[in-house]
């Protein structure tokens, strides 16, 4: 899909603050959800988020099967708990959401169109600019970054580290260097690690590299303290150097869902549901330069409208993190979210076809 024009905010630090960063998060018109029936508190945005811990144990329920007495009363019948999706649970749904999505088409006109004059200044003229990936996963978002760093820096040596917990995706990020025989003066560091194992042995090594470009792509919803790892990482950063975050944009239709369901749904690992509007409240607060280009993504849901359909069981999983929601959901749930995905801030309707609005912020902060 052809991505339409992007809108761009350039934000330069100011000496006020803002005020105290909390929103109150909404499940449905009257601010109870159906499963638990409580009123939902007014929480921080980012700096400090409880939520994880109390919600396990009000989502206690979760772990139990409900016995459901069936309408002909012969027999109990027993509905499996509603759970969070495991790792490879959670990949299958992945792979079905880019299949049928326009996320990596997104960052490519991002790629096309803005990144090359993002990094003109890197490395202010150094014989090498270094890099880090956080979150790199298999690094195919890494690889075509580097290639546009090559273009504009040529002849510059390029030391690229990357940061990733899963050995699985560091093999297959190695495996498409070893093919990518483009890629000329570029030294390649993994670390089998998660951000926050990082960020603690190098505190407590005191060793802290310098970069001249970080990007964050897709990562900081699994991250414990969102403003900690930002904080972090722009400390990691050298002169003239630039942090990149990529994540969902506060207008797409995740923001719409995750404000009223996401105290309906079982925890996920971590308990953040964060958009570019909530980064953009840290930064603020840090007193930090940076620009926003939002660019528009879509994702082709209309399967999941339909019983028993396999793509729209993994649509739904990855929408609400859940292993087999559509089975395993309690039926009024099901519907409420449904009939949600349905309206204008959270898709459009093209051709027949349920479009949901999977729209990104792409946020370059300076150092």
């Amino acid at each position: 899909m052809e991505s339409k024009a992007k809108v761009k905010r350039v934000f330069k630090m100011k000496q006020s603050k803002n005020a105290d960063g909390c929103l109150r998060i909404g499940i449905f018109s009257n601010g109870f959800c159906p499963m638990n029936g409580a009123k939902l508190p007014v929480v921080p945005v980012i700096d400090r988020d409880d939520e994880y811990g109390t919600r396990k144990a009000k989502d206690a329920s979760f772990e139990k099967a409900i016995l459901v007495t069936p309408a002909n009363n012969s027999e109990l019948c027993v509905i499996q708990p509603m759970r969070s999706l495991t790792v490879d649970e959670y990949a299958k749904a992945f792979k079905s959401f880019l299949d049928h999505s326009t996320e990596h088409q997104c960052m490519d006109q991002f790629n096309k169109k803005e990144l090359p004059g993002i990094i003109t200044s890197l490395g202010n003229g150094k014989s090498a600019i270094n890099v880090l990936g956080v979150g790199s996963g298999t690094g195919e978002q890494d690889l075509k970054m580097i290639r546009i760093i090559q273009a504009m820096h040529p002849g510059t040596f390029i030391k690229n580290e990357v940061i990733e917990p899963n050995p699985q995706h560091i093999l297959s990020y190695k495996d498409a260097v070893r093919n990518s025989f483009d890629l000329k003066n570029v030294s390649f560091t993994w670390h089998q690690l998660t951000s926050m194992e990082y960020e603690k042995q190098a505190k407590e090594q005191k060793i802290q590299k310098k970069y001249d470009f970080i990007h964050l792509i897709q990562m900081l919803y699994r991250v414990e303290d969102t403003a900690s790892t930002i904080r972090f990482f722009h400390s990691c950063l050298d002169c003239y150097a630039k942090l990149l975050i990529i994540i969902l944009s506060g207008n797409s239709g995740w923001a719409s869902i995750w404000k009223k369901y996401r105290h309906c749904l079982p925890p996920t690992d971590s308990g953040h549901y964060i958009t570019a509007d909530d980064i953009e409240v840290v930064l603020k607060r840090m007193e930090l330069t940076y620009q926003v280009y939002d660019f528009p993504s879509a994702w082709d849901i209309t399967e999941c409208f339909i019983d028993g359909d396999t793509t729209g069981g993994h649509t739904l999983d990855f929408l609400t993190g859940t292993k087999d929601f559509m089975n395993t959901a309690p039926q009024d749930l099901k519907q409420s979210l449904l009939q949600a995905l349905r309206q204008p801030e959270c898709s459009t309707k093209k051709d027949g076809r349920i479009i949901f609005r999977n729209d990104l912020s792409m946020i370059v902060v300076h150092s």
